[in-house]
């Protein structure tokens, strides 16, 4: 496996990250958030919050504000209703699903919170727990308009390595009202991020391996020094990776920070464990 001499990779250890188990919601931070603070672990690039979390059936977030964050949900299994404030309860057909979306394995949910959104995220499934992972990241500038976006990579499309699912909006930092609503990512495909980050994820083979190219294919502003995260899930299957052909293995619920690596290096990931792997990278500036 090819090898970043350069590259300094720190684990964050699934035991070690903060925990709040509310009954109604598992959920696990890697980052310091609501009752859990850590000043070691405030924020890496832009990348602020990385919360995996499991909502019991019937339960969830009821209707709650977010201003000046992009604010994303990956779901791993299960479903998470994604409503609007502005939508009533029992409407599920006829509306936008930037407004209502009921989302399911593969689906990613973007919320621009900009100069202030509303809206609720519940577990409506009747038996089934919903498993997520919720990632917000600090926008390039405050006072955005504010937008949802959702899209859905299904499996097939991280087989083959690493799928790019969020990348900066093309436009950039001085986006026009037009540009704000053309809403062109640099990677087409992708939903668009107000931030130099990238958000991939790949389902890696038992004794396969996948590469992050950092900083896409000429997709980020900020070429050194990015900061590059990994996530492996806690799915209970047995999955662990190797990464850069180093001594460093992930196992489930576990991440590692990826510092001193440049946009065009090269990221190895090799599942290593008893199962297939899969992995979500955030790279970041």
């Amino acid at each position: 496996m090819t090898k970043l001499p350069h590259t300094k990779i720190t684990p964050r250890r699934s035991t070690d990250r903060g925990h709040a188990n509310h009954g109604w919601l598992n959920s696990y931070h890697t980052f310091s958030f609501a009752q859990y603070f850590d000043p070691r672990f405030q924020s890496f690039g832009a990348l602020r919050v990385l919360n995996e979390d499991r909502v019991a059936p019937g339960a969830g977030f009821p209707t709650h504000p977010h201003r000046d964050a992009e604010i994303f949900s990956y779901i791993l299994s299960g479903e998470l209703t994604h409503r609007d404030s502005t939508i009533e309860q029992k409407v599920a057909s006829n509306v936008s699903k930037n407004d209502f979306y009921r989302m399911h394995r593969g689906d990613v949910q973007f919320t621009t919170g900009g100069t202030g959104i509303a809206h609720s995220e519940q577990n409506e499934h009747g038996s089934d727990e919903v498993h997520f992972l919720q990632i917000w990241a600090l926008p390039w500038r405050r006072g955005l308009p504010p937008t949802y976006h959702t899209m859905t990579f299904d499996d097939e499309s991280k087989k083959n390595g690493f799928a790019t699912l969020i990348s900066p909006l093309k436009a950039g930092i001085k986006a026009s009202a037009d540009d704000e609503r053309a809403a062109v990512p640099v990677v087409e495909g992708t939903i668009p991020i107000h931030a130099d980050f990238l958000m991939g994820a790949s389902i890696v083979a038992k004794g396969a391996s996948a590469t992050w190219r950092i900083g896409g294919q000429g997709a980020v502003q900020s070429t050194n020094d990015r900061k590059v995260y990994l996530h492996l899930p806690m799915v209970n299957k047995g999955a662990q990776v190797r990464l850069a052909g180093g001594d460093t293995v992930l196992g489930e619920g576990d991440g590692a920070f990826v510092e001193k690596v440049n946009a065009g290096d090269e990221l190895v990931v090799e599942s290593v464990g008893h199962a297939e792997a899969e992995i979500v990278v955030l790279d970041s500036n």
